[in-house]
């Protein structure tokens, strides 16, 4: 038995169906215990392909993905634009100098003129606000020293400091026992650095 479905859809699930959500409609025709019936499956895509039903019901059992929730007392959070970074520890395999660079990378070529000058009423660069994100490979996360890392930003107060699986280790090519390698592990993270007030 076999259901029309789509590429990265929109989901919603039903008691026996996961069924996609759009304007457009697709007809698919389900045999059950000898019956044949007709039912509407919404999709988001031409580009359809076609799943067993027994993969569908499996998935549909299946709990969405939890979402995270502000909590009443996280402070309010103004956003004004995003910085993005990316940094590297070719020699040493310090994720911590990794993750520093990330940071350095994405406040570096920008200037914040508006929080000094006034230019928002009544904020200043006393009410600068931060959240950080890194991306930092999973093997790693344990040894980043996030102290180290929040001493790169010279003003502002980091609301929230954040570390997801992301970055890589890749092979730099070389190892020099003169520079601290252990191995030859390039340590490769990324920075979102989130600025409001």
């Amino acid at each position: 038995m076999l259901i029309a479905s789509c590429q990265k859809p929109s989901l919603t699930t039903s008691p026996r169906f996961l069924l996609p959500r759009s304007n457009s409609h697709s007809i698919a025709t389900i045999a059950r215990k000898g019956e044949e019936r007709r039912t509407n499956l919404r999709v988001t895509s031409s580009h359809c392909s076609r799943i067993p039903a027994s993969r569908v019901a499996m998935e549909s059992k299946q709990t969405p993905m939890e979402q995270k929730e502000e909590t009443p007392s996280a402070p309010s959070f103004n956003l004004l634009f995003v910085e993005m970074g990316v940094g590297y520890d070719q020699h040493g395999q310090d994720i911590t100098v990794a993750a520093m660079r990330a940071c350095k990378d994405a406040i570096s070529s920008n200037s914040i003129p508006a929080f000094r000058q006034g230019t928002i009423p009544g904020v200043n660069s006393d009410q600068m606000k931060l959240k950080i994100q890194l991306g930092v490979p999973r093997s790693t996360q344990h040894l980043l020293d996030t102290d180290r890392v929040k001493s790169v930003f010279p003003y502002g107060e980091i609301i929230s400091f954040e570390v997801v699986d992301g970055g890589m280790i890749s092979s730099s090519g070389t190892c020099i026992e003169a520079m601290g390698d252990k191995n030859d592990d390039c340590y490769i993270v990324n920075a979102a650095i989130y600025v409001g007030y």
